[in-house]
């Protein structure tokens, strides 16, 4: 598992989008029974404090120390720090999750540690988001700075979230899930924000010793016009049945 999240885990847990609730509504309409959950590559714990309003333990890891301090406390949420393997116990956990993470993961590594600690009936659930849209005008000058201006510092798993995890192997029982959404309103802030925790831009600017970012904002900001504006990522998302009884 890669770690480049350590380094801004402060801008990462202040700025990076929140999922909706229909898409937790979703998995759990699937979940047979609501005793642990296991978050992996939890970094500041958004999914595992969701996961905690239905679970009665929630069992979150990570393997930066920086990501789980930024993270959501709750009493129900043990975090912890681990790879793709952990020492839980056998056939104990009914959901596994992992959101906007599963790209930086030992696949091998972990769908064998997937396969020890679920229950027969177990779901495994992984999710991410892609490239936000805003309107044409801002698109256009995004996409470039993505492609064009960061493209070259991108880690080569970036080309997972661009092909929406369907490349990913997924060797479970799969079903089947609707198109979700991420829908917000942001200030011209937020964006410059959420941007600088890309990895590609902390790479840039580890390299270049400067924030492309700024550069971009100053060609947006014309453009941008009122305080907010609806901004809205693509979600995608895979579920499936592990260990099936039937």
């Amino acid at each position: 598992m890669i770690d480049l999240f350590s380094s801004h885990s402060q801008q990462y847990a202040e700025f990076r989008p929140t999922y909706p609730q229909a898409l937790y509504d979703f998995i759990y309409s699937h979940v047979s029974t609501f005793e642990i959950a296991w978050d992996s590559g939890t970094g500041n714990g958004q999914a595992a404090h969701v996961l905690s309003h239905r679970f009665k333990k929630v069992l979150a890891t990570d393997i930066s120390s920086k990501q789980l301090k930024q993270a959501n406390k709750a009493d129900s949420i043990s975090y912890s720090i681990a790879g793709e393997k952990t020492e839980f116990a056998d056939m104990s956990i009914d959901l596994v999750t992992v959101a906007q993470a599963i790209h930086w993961f030992d696949l091998d590594k972990f769908y064998q540690e997937v396969n020890r600690v679920a229950k027969p009936d177990a779901l495994l659930a992984i999710w991410g988001y892609g490239l936000l849209r805003i309107d044409p005008a801002i698109d256009l000058l995004v996409t470039d700075f993505y492609k064009n201006v960061v493209g070259p510092y991108w880690n080569k798993q970036r080309k997972l979230i661009d092909e929406a995890y369907q490349t990913i192997p997924f060797p479970f029982n799969e079903i089947k899930v609707p198109e979700f959404k991420i829908s917000l309103a942001w200030t011209i802030d937020q964006l410059e924000g959420y941007l600088t925790t890309w990895s590609a831009v902390q790479k840039y600017i580890q390299t270049n010793r400067v924030n492309p970012v700024e550069a971009l904002i100053s060609q947006i900001a014309p453009l941008w016009g009122v305080q907010t504006l609806p901004v809205t990522f693509p979600l995608f998302m895979r579920l499936g049945r592990v260990n099936p009884t039937t």
